[in-house]
């Protein structure tokens, strides 16, 4: 054993940054807090990017860390030398650089560390086994290179990307296949060469975005079995307040999204934008979705998932309007069907699709992007730690098969379906409970609500 610690966090990406930060501030006590991040604390796969065109895609005022600190960000960006001179109604609904904001994460960890009577040893390692510790209370963390002991555990592993989910896809590599989290990968694209991009989400605009940076000028096809792009937040923030949102318990899934459409129109009626009534959804939007029975759920994910995310999970007006203009001018065609076979040549990949219509939609393309998103489930996740969970009773997959088993608290259900108070998780991993929990917004709430479970007086050291 090398260490003892009192809080373990396993992932040092936003989310595990935020529960850190807030353990540290609620911390009343000398505990021992311990993030095991083998890479630079902050970042993980969302703000891992240092390229410029890349956007948060959240208000400037909805990006700080704490909920009791609603203007923490903005207060923090209006501070930077960059910024001085910008009217603060300006930047409140302006959308950051990415990297400005894992910068504001790591400085606002650094501060804390300083102002707390606990502390904070960062321990670059992945781990990768968590097994109950035989002889106390807690937990055996192992990595690569040692063993530790933790009394309270919480699980920040992030995002994972989703395998490209077609026949062939093995056999490509890098650069003939390249992940859209993998930025320099994507950067390193030849202007000229045509380019298939595998999925229309967010991660599909940050490849976008980074091809027409760097003066991209050859075909880039879109493919997706929807073909639906993400949609813009509005220019001018609003809310409806109008919209009576707790109408919408007891409907079903269908009721609930006609209720919905019925509240745009009458918005724009009274000269509200449609995001305005979505504006008035998303803090509703656990609730709402916990309030579902099971059965309404699925049928959320098979028929409504994707028109909701694109309403739902928005991308700054300038960004969408790029993306309009690349479409207007030839650059970006796109293909509604289903990516059946990729099959990779001496030069070249060749993709064949299929669309609704049953006609065959077939491409040669200098290089694959796979953009299809975040893996939600776990064991598709190829993570060891949370396989090895699973497979040791101490955790079981969440509703629907997304994320891991959890409660409202976030501690996780064992195999039998028991609470464990000493391990815990946010973000991603308690999709299946919360549904919306990946985002800032979402982010801070959960991690306030941990660190204040996990140091309360009973946490002490092993």
């Amino acid at each position: 054993m090398q260490s003892r610690f009192d809080i373990g966090i396993v992932g040092g990406g936003a989310a595990g940054t935020l529960v850190a930060l807030q353990c540290l501030r609620q911390a009343t006590a000398p505990l021992r807090i311990a993030v095991f991040e083998p890479g630079e604390p902050g970042l993980g796969v969302a703000y891992a990017t240092g390229r410029p065109e890349h956007l948060l895609n959240v208000p400037c005022r909805r990006m700080s860390a704490f909920p009791d600190g609603a203007d923490d960000f903005l207060d923090w960006l209006a501070a930077r030398p960059g910024f001085a001179g910008t009217p603060r109604a300006t930047l409140a609904g302006a959308f950051a650089l990415r990297r400005e904001y894992a910068a504001y994460l790591r400085e606002r960890l650094a501060q804390a560390r300083q102002a707390s009577p606990a502390s904070l040893e960062i321990v670059p390692q992945r781990i990768d086994g968590l097994h109950r510790d035989p002889a106390a209370d807690g937990w055996v963390l192992e990595g690569s290179e040692g063993r530790w002991r933790a009394r309270h555990v919480v699980l920040a592993t992030g995002n994972a990307p989703r395998p490209l989910p077609v026949r062939g896809s093995g056999a490509l590599a890098r650069p003939l296949l390249v992940d859209a989290w993998d930025y320099a990968g994507v950067a390193a694209i030849a202007p000229d060469a045509e380019v298939c991009i595998v999925g229309t989400g967010l991660s599909m605009v940050d490849a976008v975005l980074t091809l027409v940076a760097n003066g991209h000028h050859g075909p880039v096809h879109l493919l997706s079995r929807h073909a639906l792009l993400p949609l813009p937040h509005a220019v001018a923030h609003a809310v409806d307040r109008d919209f009576d949102v707790d109408a919408l318990h007891g409907l079903g899934t269908r009721a609930r999204l006609r209720r919905l459409r019925g509240q745009v129109r009458d918005a724009a009626t009274r000269g509200l934008p449609w995001q305005a009534v979505m504006e008035a959804v998303r803090p509703h939007v656990q609730a709402l979705w916990r309030s579902l029975p099971a059965a309404e759920q699925r049928r959320f994910l098979r028929h409504a998932l994707r028109a909701w995310d694109i309403h739902r999970h928005r991308i700054a007006p300038e960004v969408h309007a790029l993306l309009q203009g690349q479409q207007q001018r030839g650059r970006l065609h796109v293909h509604r069907a289903r990516l059946d076979m990729a099959m990779a040549g001496p030069r070249c990949v060749h993709l064949a699709a299929r669309g609704r219509d049953g006609r065959s939609v077939v491409l040669d393309v200098a290089h694959v992007v796979n953009a299809t998103g975040m893996e939600l489930r776990v064991q598709a996740m190829r993570n060891p730690l949370l396989e090895q969970l699973l497979g040791d009773g101490h955790a079981r997959p969440g509703a629907h098969g997304i994320g891991l088993g959890t409660d409202a608290e976030g501690r996780l259900l064992d195999a039998g379906g028991g609470a464990q108070d000493d391990l815990r998780a946010i973000g991603s991993l308690r999709i299946g409970e919360a549904w919306e929990s990946i985002a800032v917004p979402e982010l801070r709430v959960q991690a306030e609500a941990l660190a204040r479970a996990l140091t309360t007086s009973d946490t002490r050291s092993l």
